[in-house]
């Protein structure tokens, strides 16, 4: 069970991931509640049977952020009307093919490993015990 519920957590996080980045960050004047999840949810665009299944639905991100509650195999037909909405008050539908969506989640993982700490953010488990025994 302990592969099974690796493998599940790491096909997870593959998924979820990354249709929730987008290029938008919000600062303190955030703007409505459609129009943030607009900004900051990625649809995936699927090739075949195979990946459909895999991502159960979630490929449809923005769908299932507008409408929560809906059953999962509504949400292609929901799309088409979602994206007239967006054309029609100027939002921008976000979507990405099944690869390129997964290589920007990656990179982004790539960069924020390499990325220089926070100036004064907490130094969370960098320190030894006898640093934290020491402070105590």
């Amino acid at each position: 069970w302990v592969p099974a519920m690796f493998m599940s957590g790491l096909m997870t996080a593959f998924i979820v991931t990354p249709t929730h980045q987008s290029d938008a960050f919000f600062n303190d004047n955030q703007e409505d509640w459609v129009t943030a999840q607009f900004k900051s949810t990625r649809n995936a665009v699927l090739t075949n049977p195979f990946s459909t299944w895999l991502w159960g639905g979630m490929q449809y991100q923005l769908e299932h952020h507008l409408f929560p509650t809906m059953p999962r195999s509504q949400y292609p037909k929901l799309k088409p009307i979602i994206e007239k909405f967006a054309a029609e008050n100027g939002l921008e539908y976000l979507e990405s093919g099944e690869v390129d969506i997964l290589r920007t989640n990656w990179e982004l993982y790539r960069d924020v490993a390499k990325a220089d700490p926070v100036p004064g953010a907490p130094a969370g488990a960098y320190f030894s015990l006898e640093e934290k025994i020491a402070s105590a």
